[in-house]
């Protein structure tokens, strides 16, 4: 395999490789060095990929054993969140702080997820797969990942609603 081959392969979905591990590492910088680690591994076996039926959910895969490995290790309680992603300059102050509170709510939310809810919540709605994909990524039943999926997105409902119905009762 040539290297034009193998960036021709692996860069159509190396940006979903590192939103993966930027959800389950939560630092940007954490994710990149992840996402290098998965295209150094991807590069070095490049005789092997052509063996595989899909090389972005074997990736995937990758992504998330390799991510839950750090998260494992030692070195991962040196980890801090920092949300970035949301702007939008057409609202007033006070409205950008309401928006800007609410995404570090839900973010929160996610972050207390169990690990298998977390990654399916990221693959599904975020990464947008489609559960016969996430299935076969995460060696999952399909109605498993439905079921984690609603009880995650309840999850999330359920506790942002109360955030946002504090001291109004």
């Amino acid at each position: 395999m040539t290297q034009a081959d193998f960036v021709n392969i692996v860069m159509p979905f190396k940006d979903k490789v590192f939103r993966l591990a930027k959800r389950l590492l939560v630092s940007k910088e954490e994710a990149e060095d992840a996402t290098q680690e998965i295209l150094l591994k991807l590069w070095n076996n490049q005789e092997k990929i052509e063996d595989y039926k899909n090389v972005e959910a074997f990736s995937m895969t990758m992504t998330k054993n390799f991510c839950l490995d750090r998260l494992k290790s030692k070195q991962a309680q040196n980890l801090k969140i920092v949300h970035s992603n949301y702007q939008d300059n057409n609202t007033s102050l006070q409205k950008q702080v309401e928006l800007n509170d609410s995404v570090d709510w839900v973010s929160k939310i996610i972050e207390a997820l169990p690990e298998q809810q977390k990654i399916i919540l990221q693959l599904r709605d975020i990464e947008q797969y489609e559960f016969e994909e996430i299935a076969e990524m995460l060696e999952m039943n399909q109605t498993a990942i439905r079921v984690a999926l609603s009880r995650a997105r309840k999850t999330i409902r359920e506790q942002l609603t109360n955030t946002h119905k504090y001291g109004i009762r």
